[in-house]
């Protein structure tokens, strides 16, 4: 980390000479209008005296100060420290995670034990955002409605927070596929970065909402935005009336296909892994970004001092002498 000094307004240094100036303009306006005036010194050579030099007066010397350090304030002097470069990759990536009634089913494997497909999913999505530093990184969740649970950010440890606080009936319990994908794609739209993704987890098919999945993957492609998705459960199916708790793969091949991206099939935490680390290795990539630039403002410290001037001189005006 390099460290330096810089002042925010520098222009501000150009008022120290006022109090001068103004004190000039006086003399010479007061002098014009009141004839010719006899300075103290001169007044001494010619009675014969010698000159006295006067040491500045405490009031003087206390003006001079409360001036100085309070047009030092002005010119806002500031410690600057640029940190090292972080591996930005250009990449933002929105987690669009399926939290439908469905994902509480109890038939998925993590290393041979059972357990949920929503706590496979917060187990091993929380360690795929920790990993994605130098990405910004976001998270969409949807069940029967859509909400942007955590903004783009790189942040990866706070997103990772975020999506391990998330739970089954926050956002209903249906699968509002279309919705999510269309906010995530509308998120992104937003956005100038040249690497765009989504990475949709979902363990149904879409039988909510107002918006048609395929529709919204078209809309992703023209706008440049890659589609991933990740399908949860051990069943397949295309007819989810005859199995709720089956996940429509052939629907989410589809997506990712028209997305621009890939299919993954997760029916174990191995599963869940491996899809990370390949999707991982097909938006690989990275580019350093310049220095963060931090400013640690030090004006408090000379405004501080001129107040006190200022009050010390209030003080000795007040004084009885």
């Amino acid at each position: 980390m390099t460290h330096g000094f810089d002042l925010a307004t520098p222009w501000a240094l150009l008022l120290l000479p006022l109090p001068l100036l103004v004190a000039l303009w006086r003399r010479h306006g007061t002098g014009a209008a009141a004839g010719l005036r006899i300075s103290e010194a001169l007044r001494e050579r010619l009675a014969g005296d010698a000159p006295t030099v006067r040491p500045p007066s405490k009031t003087a010397i206390l003006r001079w100060i409360a001036w100085v350090l309070l047009v030092v304030a002005l010119a806002d002097p500031r410690r600057v420290a640029a940190t090292p470069a972080l591996p930005a990759t250009g990449r933002d990536i929105l987690f669009t995670l399926d939290l439908s009634g469905s994902m509480v089913a109890n038939d998925m494997l993590d290393h041979g034990k059972p357990i949920t497909r929503i706590a496979l999913l917060k187990k091993i999505g929380t360690e795929l955002i920790r990993r994605r530093a130098g990405d910004r990184v976001g998270l969409v969740i949807f069940a029967e409605h859509a909400l942007a649970a955590a903004p783009l950010s790189f942040d990866a440890d706070g997103v990772a927070r975020v999506l391990a606080q998330t739970d089954i009936g926050l956002v209903g319990r249906s699968t509002a596929m279309g919705d999510g994908l269309g906010l995530a794609v509308k998120r992104l739209s937003e956005s100038k970065a040249p690497t765009r993704v989504i990475i949709l987890l979902s363990d149904g098919s879409n039988n909510a909402g107002s918006m048609d999945p395929s529709g919204v993957a078209v809309l992703a492609h023209k706008l440049g935005i890659r589609i991933y998705t990740i399908g949860f459960g051990p069943n397949d199916t295309t007819r989810p009336e005859d199995d709720p708790d089956s996940v429509d793969y052939v629907a989410l091949q589809r997506y990712a296909k028209v997305g621009g991206g890939e299919a993954f099939r997760v029916r174990n935490a191995e599963d869940f892994e491996d899809a990370g680390k390949k999707i991982e290795k097909l938006i690989a990539g990275e580019a350093l970004a310049p220095p963060a630039v931090i400013h640690d403002d030090l004006w408090p410290w000379p405004a501080g001092v001129a107040m006190a001037s200022a009050f010390a001189l209030v003080v000795m005006r007040r004084r009885p002498r």
